[in-house]
C-alpha cells in the first residue's frame, strides 16, 4: 500500500494489537521458566532508557554506586519487561520520567517517577489487578491492556520482591520495584 495515510493507520493497528497480545502472553506465561543469570544491572538500566526513546517523554536515569558495575542474579529479560512497562505508564501520563536505581547490603530499588497526575490513593491497589484500568474511557484507545502493573508486581514477586506507590519527587507516581 505504500505510505497512504490508510496504510499507517493500519501498521499503528497492527502494533497496538501487537503490543496487546505480547502483554497477555507475558501476563499467562509469567517469567516463562527464564532462570536467574549474573546480570549488570545498570548496564540492563541503560538498555532500558536507550530503549524508551520512542516514548514520548524525557526519560532520565540516576543510579547510585555507579563507579563500579552491579551485577546481581536476575531473570534479566523479566526484570527488563517489568521496568519497561512502569516507565511505558509513567510515559503515557507524563511528561518526565526518572528511573533511580539505588542498592544496599540487601536489596536492589528500581523507582520509576513521573509528572502525571498520579494514582488516587483508594485506585492504588486495583491498579494491579489483571485488566484492571482507572479510567477506561480515557485510556481504551492507547494501547493499553491494563496487564503492564500485573505484570511486573508478579516479576518482582517471582525475584523475592514487590512493587510499591506513593507520590513522585516530580509530582506525580513513584512505584518502587524492590
Amino acid at each position: 500500500m505504500g505510505n497512504h495515510p490508510e496504510a499507517a493507520g493500519m501498521r499503528a493497528d497492527v502494533t497496538e494489537m501487537q503490543n496487546m497480545l505480547d502483554d497477555y502472553l507475558a501476563f499467562t506465561r509469567g517469567d516463562g521458566g527464564e532462570m536467574l543469570a549474573p546480570t549488570n544491572i545498570y548496564e540492563l538500566i541503560e538498555e532500558i532508557r536507550d530503549d524508551s526513546e520512542y516514548f514520548d517523554a524525557d526519560v532520565k536515569v540516576e543510579m547510585s554506586r555507579r563507579r563500579r558495575d552491579l551485577v546481581l542474579p536476575v531473570k534479566r529479560q523479566a526484570l527488563k519487561r517489568a521496568v519497561i512497562n512502569l516507565v511505558s505508564n509513567a510515559a503515557r501520563f507524563g511528561d518526565h520520567v526518572l528511573i533511580r536505581v539505588t542498592v544496599d547490603r540487601v536489596c536492589l530499588q528500581i523507582d520509576v517517577e513521573d509528572d502525571g497526575p498520579g494514582i488516587p490513593q483508594e485506585e492504588r491497589e486495583n491498579v494491579f489487578k489483571p485488566f484492571y484500568r482507572i479510567d477506561h474511557a480515557r485510556n481504551q484507545d492507547q494501547g493499553n491492556s491494563g496487564l503492564g502493573m500485573a505484570i511486573a508486581r508478579d516479576i518482582a514477586k517471582s525475584h523475592g520482591g514487590d512493587i510499591e506507590l506513593g507520590r513522585s519527587v516530580l509530582g506525580g507516581l513513584q512505584v518502587s520495584l524492590r
